[in-house]
């Protein structure tokens, strides 16, 4: 209920007020029955933003740590994204995989549209990276179309770190539905899944038209962040008096 209080009262007419999306490929999306969508993750904005122009409720994955967070803000936080029907998932240790495939087909199975990001994380620097095999297990094992999605201007709108979005305009851009029934049976096939993982990053690529980087985010992230604290360990701050 809470869901489509957002979507209609709350959140979802002040989005398109202030953002004025341009939806492209809108039809692409199935009017009923299970499917991925599968996109770009570049802001935060993403997550509230697709499904506010979307006919259809769309289930999100997404960690753990929105539902975690200390203090007022944390639980407000929380409170949210359960109300609106997100499932937390732990991207840590090596069940964590697994938990997210069950959950997301979990909501396959109930004829529902579930939103997945295969990079995995955000985009720290608008760039597309390389794709985790998650997506191509579910979409195997549940037998379902993915639709690649392209959220282009949301980086510039709120980056990472920013509270306060920018205004700017955003375009919503869906492709084909991608049909990998030709693999039934395959998902525990590595190279398989590999390539259907590369297919879709492929598709939200021709949409986005970002810059692709071969490599996940997540270890990019980690890379820059060692090389940060390297800099600041060999060239300390002085403090102004």
């Amino acid at each position: 209920m809470f869901y489509y209080l957002l979507k209609y009262v709350l959140l979802g007419p002040l989005l398109r007020l202030v953002f004025r999306p341009r939806i492209e490929g809108l039809e692409h999306v199935p009017a009923s029955g299970a499917a991925i969508v599968a996109g770009n993750h570049l802001s935060f904005s993403d997550h509230f933003l697709m499904p506010a122009i979307l006919k259809r409720r769309i289930t999100f994955l997404a960690k753990k740590e929105y539902f975690t967070g200390p203090g007022i803000k944390g639980r407000l936080t929380a409170f949210f994204f359960r109300s609106a029907g997100q499932i937390p998932v732990d991207r840590t240790g090596k069940a964590a995989g697994q938990a997210a495939i069950r959950e997301g087909l979990g909501v396959l199975s109930k004829g529902e549209l579930l939103g997945i990001y295969p990079e995995g994380t955000r985009s720290h620097d608008g760039r597309l990276y390389k794709g985790k095999v998650g997506v191509a297990v579910m979409a195997l094992k549940a037998g379902v179309p993915v639709i690649p999605c392209a959220m282009i201007g949301t980086f510039e709108a709120q980056p990472p770190g920013k509270v306060i979005p920018n205004i700017h305009p955003v375009v919503i851009r869906f492709g084909e539905p991608l049909d990998f029934s030709r693999y039934a049976g395959m998902e525990n096939e590595k190279a398989i899944l590999r390539a259907i993982t590369d297919e879709i990053i492929y598709a939200i690529l021709s949409l986005s038209g970002q810059e692709y980087v071969d490599e996940y985010a997540a270890v990019a992230k980690a890379a820059e962040a060692a090389e940060r604290a390297e800099k600041e360990r060999r060239f300390p701050r002085i403090p102004l008096r």
